[in-house]
């Protein structure tokens, strides 16, 4: 112990510790006279410091003894001067620090063990850390400790209750993704960490925020790994405290009164944070301005972390931090101005103003300094003129925004004279109207904004200026109303005008103010009343002896009708016991009636518009308005007009918005009948049919309407399916649609059909035998009688076999291209009755598949046969007629064999098509049967051809033989077509030479087929090859043992040296007894087999200590093998090592399985089935293909790929 004012030394202690280790930490408590050490075998003792008569002496005490865990950090809780009473303090409390744990106990009045926290999984290498903090919390002070190991920080509040009583209560942890190896408090929210990589973290507790990270591989941390591995005592420590140790820099770092200080090998470095006032300086020096006004910004709102050196409460720091703000912003503004680029673009210039002088105008405003904007730092910025015109346009942001709403008049005057000059006038208007404008020059910006067309800014200078809501009006009407009155189209802007003229309207009757805002309440009324009166004057203010009384209603109403009848519904609906009102809206409905009734200018539309209108007011139970009901009258025969077709379904929809209403119900409905009937307005009556449940009627209205007709089928299939209907009413409707059948057939078929099906099944047959016209009859049976899907699937009509075949002989006769569709798709026809029609007609493809469905194939290949001899005649002899040698006359004749030649190939596809599926169940004769016929018939106009025709088509007819040999080769063997061929009398008188393109092409088939057979026979013997040496290598590979001894009885595999005794080595590296491995019941096969099958018991079971399910599958993929070893041991003379003779290898059921997989991944399809195709024929006939003559080549070779390779 030394005196470190003198430097003298006080005491030796010897007996504090066991000899034989090292101390690790020594540390004071609160009480002079009492220490706490810890030594290299883990154990914790208490020194206590006595001074009597003179001498010194210490006695000490063990706290924890190493055998129970090895400490190896310690952290007494030292108290601050400031907290020196607090209650805590009495009990010393001490944390310690273990490999597996963490212990608080408290020394005083008696020794206590207050909590035990116990580490997460963590890794072995990873240093404990531990540092205490008080810390404030809820009105109170309690310390928090703080402790790692790893990369996860923990805290622990300690409070203490009023029984006495010591609490631990955890709290959040923290994650970090880094070892640490220092921990310590810089203050009571922020934390300093160090980790394995000497990267020291700045972090803040409450956000877990990483603040700053600083790398220390400068410092040269000094690290106490001699000390944990007690090298001057001799090593004698624990692998477990020695592998801490690597890391270990506990008396290299210290803390004390918000400083941290490191211990390198050449120097000592001392880490503590800035002060608020030294960070912005930081960042100023750096000429990071942006960065300082929001670091400060973040200081002045309280949201700042690590903040030192800013005292006093919250309104003082306030008014610290904006003056140290208003510095910077001056500060920042003088650096802006003297680092613009002085040449250069226009726009470098703007964007450098740009992106600074937006921050500057925000912190301004956040700070509530209009007077800094507008004056020093406007003075100081216009200087420069780019500057100047950025700072105006960054104002509009805020502006709009509400965040400013007063400028003062040099502002405002540069404002206006900037968006004037630059064109920005919509950007002007957004400003206006968010403005106070009491403080402007209210003439000056009407002017701007008249001369601009910045109507909505106009308004409200108007209106928030002067309260003065009629002259804006009378401007607008100034302008819409001469082109209205003239018959004149409205320009574009003219329109845009109108439609203001209409919201503001709207909005002053509401109580709104325009464009945003409402109307001070002790002047809404005024308003209302000031608006009314101004529309319904009798003539405006500089009116002429022409103009027309009420002109603003009547220019509203020409403008759009709709729209100023909606604006007065909605200002109606205010209405309530305002008497004043009440008598404005009687006016203004007389003035309505008066402008509009009789008058030519307004169309059907408007005039139903306003009747529509009326009678939605009349409607309400409240209603005071008195309209004459004649006008009822005269704007129903106006309507109904039948003198009158232009506007015609304008005319009836406003009629039909009326009814809707109920603003006609005290008119007789007969009369209103007849007069839409005279009108044909279907609608009405259909209105008026509904109403006296008159559906059948309907119908008669919707099949006289052109523009409805196709409605009709929804409406009647809704009449019958709804509920809600009587029967004697589905009744009527039902003989009303039969009554109109024909017509709705006519109408649309297929919903004809659908009604049909669905509803009258019964009266098919007569719905049928009406109908005379045979097309409209082919073209309905065809739409009944389609296959469907859904709610009409299982219906069944009566004969439908009669229907079929009906439809059937209307195809032959009208429509023949649909007969083998229709025959192909319908099941329900009777199949003697369908071939007796087709015949009739001579429909022969049709006649063909109805005997080929049959099973008739000879009768279907004659027929098919006979219509292909009848193309290829006049093919042939088509071409020998007479033509004109002009050009008209040949392209005549290239058509007339190009469509010959198209029917000639459908003709020969269909036939071949027919041979093709009925030789596979025809016998060897019947198959020639119907191919050599159809080879003759080729062959012989082949050679016609040759001797008439043009060598085009002879050239066609030629690759059509060799067409039909290439197909009957599949069922007729070639030696049999070359006989034929050769039987054939014309080429049986030695002209060869004619069929020498057929025999080549046989041998080219052959000469392919041979090539493809030997290259696959030789894939397959490469393949099985490759497999089955990659077999043989898997099984016949050698196995090292992972032990020498068995790993069921423990013992040496040799267990007696004069011993016969086999063992059995696993694929797994696992050794057994053959008796040990039998007594576990390990094998599984059947019991008839020689040899059992093995299991490895310590892979296949749990036995082990281990996951089964893991280690199974770990070493079941290792190898596929396992080996039976016999081991015979000689006399005692013999060599020391054993004999091995191999005597089998087998894989197991799972193993099996694994083999199977693994197989499967490398296997292509299967070139045995590819073979055996090739090879099958039926008959056990040989399947020949003849190929182009691209193939006639004797290298002829198949480009193939190589089998996969596997890697060992």
């Amino acid at each position: 112990m030394w005196d470190l004012a003198n430097g003298k030394l006080l005491r030796t202690i010897n007996d504090a510790h066991p000899p034989g280790t090292a101390i690790l930490h020594i540390k004071f408590t609160d009480d002079p006279t009492l220490a706490v050490c810890n030594d290299s075998g883990g154990s914790v003792f208490e020194l206590v410091f006595r001074r009597l008569m003179g001498m010194r002496s210490c006695d000490s005490r063990c706290l924890f003894s190493g055998s129970k865990g090895e400490v190896c950090c310690i952290e007494p809780l030292r108290t601050p001067p400031d907290f020196r009473d607090h209650p805590i303090t009495h009990y010393s409390l001490l944390a310690m620090a273990s490999l597996t744990k963490i212990l608080v106990i408290g020394l005083k009045p008696s020794l206590k063990v207050w909590m035990t926290f116990p580490y997460s999984k963590s890794d072995p290498s990873s240093v404990p850390q531990l540092a205490w903090q008080f810390v404030p919390a809820q009105k109170t002070v309690n310390p928090v400790l703080a402790f790692c190991k790893g990369d996860t920080v923990h805290f622990l509040l300690v409070k203490k209750e009023e029984t006495g009583t010591i609490h631990v209560i955890k709290q959040r942890q923290l994650h970090l993704t880094c070892d640490i190896i220092s921990l310590s408090w810089i203050n009571s929210r922020t934390l300093v960490l160090v980790d394995s990589h000497e990267k020291l973290q700045v972090v803040d507790r409450p956000s877990q925020e990483v603040l700053e990270t600083l790398d220390l591989e400068q410092v040269q941390l000094v690290y106490n790994s001699r000390h944990f591995k007690s090298l001057a005592t001799g090593g004698n420590v624990s692998q477990a405290l020695a592998l801490v140790g690597e890391k270990a820099c506990y008396q290299s770092v210290s803390s004390y009164a918000g400083q941290i200080v490191y211990l390198g090998t050449k120097s000592a470095h001392i880490m503590t944070l800035r002060t608020w006032r030294e960070r912005i300086d930081c960042l100023m020096k750096q000429e990071h301005f942006v960065e300082a006004l929001s670091l400060a910004w973040s200081f002045h709102e309280g949201t700042a972390k690590a903040v030192v050196g800013l005292f006093g409460d919250p309104v003082k720091r306030k008014r610290v931090v904006a003056d140290t703000m208003v510095e910077l912003v001056f500060q920042f503004a003088e650096h802006v101005l003297k680092k613009c680029p002085e040449q250069g673009k226009i726009q470098v210039m703007e964007q450098h103003f740009q992106d600074v002088i937006p921050v500057l105008v925000d912190y301004c405003l956040l700070l509530q300094r209009a007077d800094l904007l507008f004056n020093q730092l406007y003075s100081q910025l216009a200087e420069n003129m780019v500057a100047k015109g950025i700072f105006l346009e960054s104002l509009e942001s805020y502006i709009v925004a509400d965040r400013l709403g007063h400028l003062t008049t040099p502002i405002m005057r540069d404002l206006l004279a900037h968006y004037h000059s630059t064109g920005k006038m919509e950007s002007l208007e957004r400003c206006i109207v968010h403005l106070d404008v009491t403080n402007l020059d209210i003439q000056q910006v009407v002017q701007v904004c008249w001369e601009n067309q910045l109507h909505d800014a106009m308004i409200y200078v108007f209106n928030s200026g002067m309260n003065d809501y009629i002259t804006p009006m009378e401007k607008l009407f100034a302008v819409i109303s001469p082109p209205l009155k003239s018959g004149r189209s409205l320009t574009d802007e003219e329109v845009v005008m109108g439609n203001k003229l209409l919201v503001y309207i709207s909005c002053c009757l509401a109580g709104r103010a325009y464009p945003l805002g409402d109307i001070l309440e002790d002047l809404v009324v005024q308003v209302k009343n000031q608006v009314f009166e101004f529309l319904i004057r009798l003539h405006s203010g500089d009116s002429s002896e022409e103009e027309d009384v009420f002109p603003f209603i009547r220019s509203l109403l020409h403008f759009d009708t709709r729209e100023f009848l909606n604006v007065l519904a909605m200002t109606f609906e205010d209405f309530k016991n305002d008497k004043q009102a009440l008598e404005y809206q009687q006016r203004i409905v007389d003035i309505l009636l008066q402008v509009m009734v009789d008058n030519s200018d307004f169309t059907p539309s408007q005039v139903g518009g306003l009747f529509t209108f009326l009678a939605r007011q009349l409607a309400k139970p409240d209603n005071t308005l008195f309209v004459n009901r004649k006008l009822f009258d005269q704007v129903l025969d106006f309507l109904c007009c039948p003198d009158d077709d232009s506007r015609h379904a304008e005319r009836q929809q406003v009629l039909l918005e009326l009814l809707h209403v109920g603003g006609v119900v005290q008119y007789n409905e007969e009369r209103l009948l007849a007069l839409a009937e005279t009108a044909k307005f279907y609608q009405i009556c259909e209105f008026l049919y509904e109403k006296n449940n008159m559906y059948d009627k309907i119908i008669d209205c919707y099949l006289r309407d052109p523009l409805r007709k196709g409605e009709i089928f929804g409406y009647i299939h809704n009449l019958l399916c709804m509920p809600g209907y009587s029967l004697e009413e589905k009744q009527t409707v039902l003989a009303k649609v039969l009554q109109h059948i024909q017509e709705l057939i006519a109408l649309d078929a297929s919903n004809s059909a659908d009604l049909v099906l669905f509803h009258f099944t019964e009266e098919a047959q007569q719905i049928i035998s009406e109908l005379q016209d045979d097309y409209l009859l082919m073209k309905f049976l065809s739409c009944l009688l389609e296959p469907r899907e859904g709610l009409h699937s299982g219906t069944t009509l009566p004969v439908e076999n009669e229907l079929h075949e009906l439809l059937l002989d209307l195809l032959c006769r009208l429509s023949p291209r649909q007969i083998l569709s229709f025959l192909q798709t319908s099941q329900h026809y009777r199949l003697e009755e369908a071939i007796q029609i087709v015949e009739k007609y001579h429909h022969n493809e049709a006649l063909a598949y109805l005997l080929e469905k049959k099973g008739d194939f000879q009768g279907a290949f004659t027929v098919l046969l006979k219509t292909l001899k009848e193309k290829l005649s006049l093919l042939t002899f088509g071409e020998d007629r007479g033509v004109e040698e002009t050009e008209e006359g040949l392209k005549e004749e290239e058509d007339d064999t190009k469509t010959s030649l198209s029917t000639v190939k459908d003709s020969l596809k269909n036939i071949i098509d027919l041979c093709h599926h009925s030789s596979e169940n025809l016998y060897q004769q019947e198959r020639e049967a119907l191919w050599f016929p159809l080879l003759e018939t080729m062959m012989f106009f082949q050679r016609e051809v040759k001797q008439h025709g043009s060598p085009h088509t002879f050239e066609v007819i030629r690759e059509l033989t060799m067409k039909v040999l290439n197909c009957m080769s599949s069922f007729i063997s070639l030696p049999a077509i070359i006989q034929r061929i050769l039987q054939d009398p014309v080429y049986g008188t030695g002209k060869l030479a004619e069929i020498q393109g057929l025999i080549l092409g046989m041998l080219d088939t052959f000469n392919y087929e041979q090539t493809l057979l030997e290259t696959t026979t030789s894939l397959l013997n490469h393949d099985l090859h490759w497999s089955l040496a990659h077999l043989h290598a898997a099984v016949t590979k050698g196995l090292h043992p992972r032990q020498d001894y068995c790993y069921i009885c423990l013992q040496h595999y040799k267990r007696r040296q004069d011993s016969f005794e086999e063992i059995i080595v696993f694929s797994c590296g696992h050794l057994y007894h053959f008796q040990c491995l039998q007594q576990k019941d390990c094998g599984w096969g059947s019991a008839s087999q020689h040899q059992p099958r093995w299991s490895c018991y310590k892979c296949s079971s749990s036995h082990g200590g281990r996951s089964g399910s893991s280690v199974k599958l770990l070493h079941c993929s290792k190898s596929l093998a396992q080996t039976h070893v016999t081991s015979v041991h000689h006399d005692a003379g013999a060599e020391a090592d054993k004999k091995k003779v191999f005597v089998e290898a087998t894989l197991n059921l799972q193993q099996e399985q694994s083999w199977d997989q693994f197989c499967s991944f490398y296997k292509g399809p299967s070139r045995l089935s590819i073979l055996s195709q090739l090879s099958h024929g039926h008959s056990n006939e040989k399947m020949v293909f003849l190929i182009p003559g691209e193939l006639r080549t004797e290298n002829f070779s198949l480009k193939l790929s190589p089998p996969p390779l596997l890697e060992d």
